[in-house]
């Protein structure tokens, strides 16, 4: 049988931020795909790159621009 989940559970769980904080400006990062176009300079075809990394207020300009 499933438990019975009241409102403030659901509030109090939505609440919670999952995710690290940054030591420099102190919210909490969120983790984002980037993906980059690049030429390739063997076969001089384009390619996705894909990282991973952990936006925050600090490194938002630099990773969005």
């Amino acid at each position: 049988m499933a438990k019975i989940q009241t409102f403030a559970d659901k509030a109090a769980k939505a609440a919670l931020q999952k995710g690290s904080k940054c030591p420099v400006c102190g919210t909490i990062r969120q983790p984002i795909l980037l993906v980059s176009s690049e030429k390739s300079s063997v076969s001089s075809t384009w390619k996705f790159s894909e990282r991973r990394v952990q936006v925050c207020k600090c490194n938002e300009k630099e990773i969005y621009a």
